[in-house]
């Protein structure tokens, strides 16, 4: 299983990139990575994945979703064992564009354990936050649904009451603080309350500069480091 380390970092295009403005980005972070020596969590469309696995050797490039069937019966869904084979070695679980029921959640993630692949789990309230920390996921990103591509970041009581709502249930799950986040400020505003990691995507694409933008965040983020 993929061990990440503190303080780490997502670059997160949803669907907004796709193809050779995927790739691009890819690369940049791939860059920034290296120069900054942090572990880049990278997802991406499913398609473009594969490929950016082979031309990139500093990300940890993960997938936005995946389903807990196993090799059979399913068609249209992403078959965890097809990720695995294609050098991906993390997924995105429950974003509030892609939400799971618990049941679902706990049988994936299940899954991908059988599998090594990493679970990077979305949730939204502080109650969510501690029911999914249950299920006992690699990492979680703790964000409101509400500020998702807004440019607002969480407020500090929000980042401090689902912190601790994780760590009490298990303190070894990561915490991803990334709503709304992005720039230096918002990098350092998050860290200080407790993350473990944070990253971005509208304040990110939506930069005059994608490879500026991102060496911003990431040179903000690399004076946590221990």
């Amino acid at each position: 299983m993929l061990k990440i380390k503190r303080p780490f970092f997502i670059v997160n295009p949803k669907s907004y990139l796709y193809g050779k403005d995927s790739m691009k980005m890819a690369k940049i972070a791939d860059k920034l990575a290296k120069k900054y020596n942090i572990d880049c969590i990278f997802t991406g469309q499913l398609i473009d994945l594969q490929k950016i696995v082979l031309e990139t050797n500093n990300l940890i490039i993960t997938a936005q979703h995946m389903d807990s069937l196993v090799p059979g019966r399913g068609m249209g869904h992403v078959l965890p064992e097809g990720l695995v084979d294609a050098g991906i070695q993390a997924v995105v679980l429950n974003h509030a564009e892609k939400p799971l029921t618990i049941a679902k959640l706990d049988a994936t993630i299940k899954r991908a354990k059988e599998l090594g692949l990493m679970t990077i789990v979305c949730a939204d309230t502080v109650e969510q936050c501690r029911a999914i920390a249950e299920l006992n996921p690699d990492c979680m990103i703790c964000e409101p649904n509400t500020l998702i591509g807004t440019g607002n970041s969480s407020n500090e009581e929000y980042i401090l009451e689902t912190t601790k709502a994780v760590r009490e249930v298990n303190s070894n799950i990561l915490i991803m603080q990334a709503a709304g986040v992005s720039n230096a400020a918002d990098v350092k505003k998050v860290m200080t309350l407790g993350a473990d990691g944070t990253g971005g995507t509208s304040g990110i694409i939506n930069a005059p500069s994608w490879e500026d933008k991102i060496d911003e965040m990431m040179s903000a983020l690399v004076k946590f480091k221990k």
